[in-house]
């Protein structure tokens, strides 16, 4: 497994990519914190005292290599662990980059179902789903 991007944890501990990067450092809590399986778990760092000291200090770059450096070891160790660390990582990158679609409703009242999606190609579209309710 290539080693975590310093860079995405750094923002993430941060606060990049408001609530999505939110979610993404909280699904990285949650994945650190699953026990760690191995026998040499007693002498490794399963990660979880580099999250949290990262967590109160996220500008610190010591810390942001010591969590890649403890992850890495960790999916090196734990077979379970290192596919899991692997599609978190391509989640955060991609969430990070901006492959995010943000949907806004501007000016107006809508009644019934608003549908919402990503990049909708040439021309205005508008969509009519329900009508007012009655007064």
């Amino acid at each position: 497994m290539d080693p975590i991007s310093l860079g995405v944890l750094a923002a993430l501990a941060g606060g990049a990519g408001g609530e999505v990067g939110k979610q993404c450092w909280r699904s990285l809590t949650a994945l650190v914190r699953r026990p760690f399986q191995h026998a040499a778990a007693a002498t490794v760092s399963s990660g979880e005292a580099e999250l949290v000291a990262l967590e109160r200090d996220p500008e610190n770059t010591e810390l942001v290599g010591r969590l890649s450096t403890a992850l890495a070891v960790r999916a090196a160790l734990e077979p379970e662990f290192g596919p899991a660390l692997e599609r978190w990582h391509g989640e955060a990158q991609t969430a990070l980059a901006g492959n995010v679609t943000n949907n806004t409703i501007n000016d107006g009242t809508y009644y019934g179902t608003v549908l919402m999606t990503g990049t909708v190609n040439g021309g205005n579209h508008n969509h009519y789903h329900g009508a007012p309710p009655q007064e």
